[in-house]
């Protein structure tokens, strides 16, 4: 085997084994994983349905991921991290939306810029539906998942959804998420997550909900 090969499947291995055993992400986390975010979901096809067109939509896109982080998912300690993979989880009674005032306006001008005055009707629609079509059991959420573009279809996802489900399986607590890119299907389907249907308004690509029942001889499922 060439050198050059050897030393990537080394680096490979190390990060496999970063993502099997993630670290709690804090604050200081919020920049670097809002690159990371933006990098994984700039091509996805329902961002691609809600965001602005144009050489600012990148910058836009970073800017909502940090509002989302710092002031809605890593407060609630179940942000995931390893180098190139995140997973961004709310745990049991936090709600998909903001429901505080003071945090919905916070994250008003990001969802602005995000969508742009031409598709500023898109983005409060899909929040509605999630919202609509959240589970009302207790459950863990799974809001995001995300992979470095050059790291992709390495594995990377696949041991981090792992590790993460098992804060789920210590609880005998069942998981949810919204797909909104056909290609990570399988991802979830092998992690145990069931397809539901599609809560995507008419017009806009796929969005299916999955829910994983819980794991566990005390468990229950919805």
């Amino acid at each position: 085997m060439p050198v050059g090969n050897r030393a990537f499947d080394t680096n490979l291995s190390e990060l496999l084994a970063q993502a099997a055993a993630p670290r709690r992400a804090a604050v200081t986390d919020t920049a670097v994983l809002s690159r990371l975010f933006t990098a994984a979901f700039l091509s996805d096809p329902l961002f691609d349905w809600i965001a602005r067109r144009g050489p600012k939509r990148a910058q836009a896109l970073e800017r909502f991921f940090f509002q989302v982080l710092r002031l809605r998912a890593i407060p609630f300690g179940e942000v995931w991290m390893s180098e190139g993979a995140a997973a961004a989880w709310l745990p049991p009674g936090a709600e998909p939306n903001p429901e505080g005032l003071f945090e919905q306006k916070q994250l008003l001008l990001p969802f602005v810029r995000l969508c742009g005055l031409a598709r500023l009707g898109r983005g409060p629609a899909i929040a509605a539906l999630i919202e609509k079509n959240h589970p009302a059991s207790p459950h863990f959420y799974l809001a995001f998942l995300a992979v470095a573009p050059r790291l992709q279809g390495r594995g990377l996802g696949s041991a981090l959804l792992a590790a993460t489900l098992k804060r789920a399986d210590e609880r005998a607590m069942p998981a949810y998420l919204e797909n909104s890119n056909p290609m990570n299907a399988r991802l979830y389907e092998r992690a145990g997550f069931v397809a539901r249907r599609n809560i995507a308004p008419p017009g806009a690509p796929p969005l299916i909900t999955m829910w994983r029942p819980a794991q566990g001889s005390n468990s229950e499922s919805q």
